[in-house]
């Protein structure tokens, strides 16, 4: 745990939840200095999956006296579920074959029989129906994956989780909803903090009901596709919103809540993820890690993995999951080398008492977006097979 000063005039302390051996960029914690200086901060603390963002840091939780939109982000709602599967057999190819197009929005009239709307109940938050059924872009994914290592069984039995079990990991947000909220506030207040806070709580609101709603119908088009009924999620928690909190407003940018609930922390598409029982305190703004988090921006991630790796490569991780992904470029940005190691952001979490492990688990089919069109040229560079 690392304690930083904070610039002239300043009140706000500001905390990084990590190790000094973990990959933390020093212009992330600048710009959790920068987030300190700001009017009405009280306290900023960085995960130990913390890397810079647009604005403002991803992987941290800020509390203030004022509500800042800009400190939420315009993914509001963004948040990570886990829903049990059952499947006879699970080969990985030819599931992937067989999950849906997730980039086609469910449309009420033309899709009126699909069977992913009873997952609805009631009417769509906010009516947004743009995008309702879509996973969307860069981080965000859809995954079949199975329980690895059990590592507090009781917990996990508690969850109705063992070893070898099915299940869906979806990480998406509120699809467009979000970044409109943002942007009707930073039209007319920029980066300062909403006049209005409890008109900005109402549709941040919807969005994060949108967020939890639109994963819920991903994991029943996907189970569906792949001839699976859908379940509840025994996970879904949100790392993008503010809530209030003790009189403050407490801010999320990738960080989720860590106040006695179970979370999946997300590795890469060529790792396993944790699930994790938090129990963070005050000091760390009652919040965990959400991810592995970058330590290459999408450029570098692009520039390096083209030298380093074959889009085929990619699309088969060493675990021996498939990648469905017919965006090359999105492939190097997302590829496992781009993110901090899983391994040391669950260690972290560990030393500084903020999570104990529940589980892991392993990839089988990633999707990120639909497959490229049957034909399509497979990526050859001179010198490489």
């Amino acid at each position: 745990m690392s304690a930083y000063p904070t610039l002239p005039g300043s009140a706000a302390s500001v905390t990084v939840f990590a190790s000094p051996t973990s990959w933390i960029e020093s212009d992330a914690v600048d710009q959790c200095r920068q987030v300190a200086a700001l009017p009405g901060m009280v306290h900023v603390a960085g995960m130990p999956d913390l890397h810079p963002g647009k604005g403002a840091p991803i992987g941290a939780a800020m509390t203030s006296t004022v509500l800042y939109p800009l400190l939420v982000g315009s993914d509001i709602g963004c948040g990570i579920a886990v829903f049990p599967i059952r499947l006879k057999r699970a080969v990985p190819e030819r599931l992937a074959a067989r999950f849906p197009d997730l980039d086609r929005a469910l449309h009420p009239e033309r899709d009126a029989d699909d069977p992913a709307w009873a997952v609805v109940e009631g009417d769509v938050p906010a009516g947004h129906l743009d995008g309702l059924g879509t996973v969307g872009r860069g981080n965000h994914f859809v995954e079949l994956a199975r329980i690895g290592t059990v590592l507090d069984p009781s917990h996990a039995q508690r969850l109705g989780l063992e070893t070898g079990d099915l299940v869906l990991v979806v990480h998406s947000g509120s699809r467009g909803l979000g970044e409109r909220i943002l942007r009707d506030h930073t039209e007319v207040h920029g980066a300062g903090p909403a006049p209005d806070p409890a008109a900005y709580l109402t549709r941040h609101d919807e969005a994060v009901r949108w967020g939890a709603l639109n994963r819920r119908v991903l994991a029943a088009r996907v189970a569906y596709a792949i001839g699976a009924e859908p379940t509840a999620p025994v996970v879904d928690q949100c790392h993008n919103l503010v809530e209030v909190r003790d009189g403050h407003y407490l801010h999320r940018k990738g960080a989720a809540p860590g106040d006695g609930r179970d979370v999946l922390v997300a590795g890469t598409r060529g790792t396993p993820s944790y699930l994790v029982a938090a129990h963070a305190g005050s000091a760390a703004n009652h919040s965990v890690a959400h991810g592995a988090g970058r330590k290459m921006s999408r450029a570098d991630a692009l520039r390096r993995g083209r030298a380093k790796h074959t889009v085929e490569e990619l699309r088969r991780t060493p675990l021996g999951s498939v990648v469905v992904c017919g965006e090359r470029q999105l492939l190097f940005e997302e590829a496992p080398t781009a993110y901090k190691r899983i391994e040391q952001v669950i260690g972290d979490l560990v030393d500084h008492g903020l999570a104990t492990p529940v589980a892991t688990t392993v990839p089988l089919v990633t999707y990120k977006t639909p497959d490229a069109a049957p034909g399509s040229r497979p990526d050859r560079r001179p010198g490489r097979r």
